[in-house]
């Protein structure tokens, strides 16, 4: 048996009078997913804890069949995980947004989805100018980095109230700055920040100047080192991930999962969407389970950007679950799961917990009443599930 999840991150949405009452999903042409939901199962399911903030790390090691209210520790350790920074007991891991500030307000939790090359310099100049004995940064992929604070026994950094970027656009910072003890180091780290990204010797080497530039640091998601159980262990196959992200990618390596590198995968909506369904197909030769993350529908929530949220799921229908589903054409056993980690609705621009559809497919998976995949079809379904984690159960061991 052979298992495919493909993960359209932040997709699902709330009805806009734009869309006559209707939301994207339901105005997408989607005829690959919708053969799906007509030929298997639609469903809900809660991929957040109830308390729990709905956040990408949180819903997606709950989709990987991991309680998160057990083993979610913070976003940090698991994006050191991938970029192969090593955390030594007590240190704490900080997700490190650059960001664009003006008249302090957050303007751009992306700094313009700054390029990774451009990136990588302002990171390695803010780890100089920055970094101590026990501050280090390292660079990821476009505006998404990771700042590392040292064990210390005076503060538990992992323990300090941040909040991501992403969820106060429009908003005052000086209202959502850290909070605890602690949090005093990280504001200084902040605000230094600003001197360093718009010093001439850094401005200079700029390789585009976009109208939203990087002028700050943000620093959230505090933990330390996750303890997660392995994904063969756990569920007796082996598996692969695929995504553009330090975040599924390093949760990918601690589970023990193969990491794989699609050229070309940006995280944004230019993404190789077709990359990914090729490198999919392949990684079945060698391992039983596929787990497939696109974040381009989530980036269009947060930009409140309809016509991108809609056009990136018709090309991940085409591009991926198309040629997906003709890969199983008279093969061997196989189910297939679409779901979208979380909501990112277009009128709210940031995560919310609502439940989230989803629709699997497979050669022992019976046909269902539902025949389209959306909100308010899946809202009719007799399949919910009330924790996360219960559809990796579902889908590979069979377990309502």
């Amino acid at each position: 048996m052979k298992y495919v999840v493909l993960v359209p991150d932040g997709m699902c949405d709330y009805p806009l009078e734009e869309l006559q009452g209707r939301t994207p999903l339901e105005v997408a042409h989607k005829d690959n997913i919708n053969f799906i939901a007509a030929n298997g199962q639609v469903g809900m399911v809660s991929t957040v804890p109830a308390g729990m903030t709905p956040a990408s790390d949180v819903a997606n090691l709950s989709i990987l069949g991991y309680d998160p209210k057990k083993y979610y520790t913070g976003r940090g350790p698991l994006e050191a995980a991938n970029l192969g920074v090593e955390l030594a007991e007590g240190d704490v891991a900080f997700r490190c947004n650059l960001v664009t500030i003006e008249n302090d307000k957050m303007v751009d939790y992306s700094a313009g989805h700054i390029t990774s090359k451009e990136a990588s310099i302002l990171i390695k100049s803010l780890d100089v100018k920055l970094g101590s004995k026990t501050i280090k940064f390292y660079h990821g992929v476009s505006y998404r980095h990771l700042m590392v604070i040292k064990n210390t026994q005076d503060v538990d950094f992992s323990r300090i109230n941040c909040t991501p970027p992403h969820d106060i656009l429009g908003k005052d910072i000086a209202r959502y700055l850290p909070r605890g003890k602690g949090a005093g180091e990280l504001i200084n780290l902040m605000n230094a920040s600003k001197e360093v990204l718009l010093s001439q010797d850094i401005n200079h080497v700029r390789i585009d100047l976009k109208e939203n530039p990087a002028n700050m640091i943000w620093l959230w998601s505090p933990g330390k080192t996750a303890n997660i159980p392995s994904f063969v262990d756990k569920y007796g196959v082996s598996g692969a991930v695929i995504s553009a992200v330090d975040l599924i990618k390093g949760m990918g390596k601690i589970m023990g999962l193969e990491v794989i590198n699609v050229p070309g995968a940006t995280g944004y909506y230019d993404t190789n969407y077709s990359g990914k369904a090729e490198h999919a197909i392949k990684a079945l030769k060698t391992n039983d389970f596929v787990f497939i993350h696109v974040e381009a529908t989530d980036e269009a929530g947060h930009n409140g950007d309809l016509r991108m949220k809609i056009a990136c799921f018709e090309r991940i229908d085409r591009e991926i679950i198309g040629p997906i589903l003709k890969h199983f054409e008279n093969k061997e056993d196989f189910r297939i799961m679409v779901v979208p980690d979380h909501a990112t609705p277009i009128s709210a621009r940031t995560h919310v917990s609502d439940p989230v559809c989803f629709a699997v497919y497979g050669t022992d998976i019976p046909a269902g009443t539902i025949t389209t995949f959306d909100e308010k079809s899946a809202k009719d379904a007799q399949l919910k599930f009330e924790h996360g984690y219960q559809l990796m159960d579902y889908l590979i061991k069979g377990i309502k």
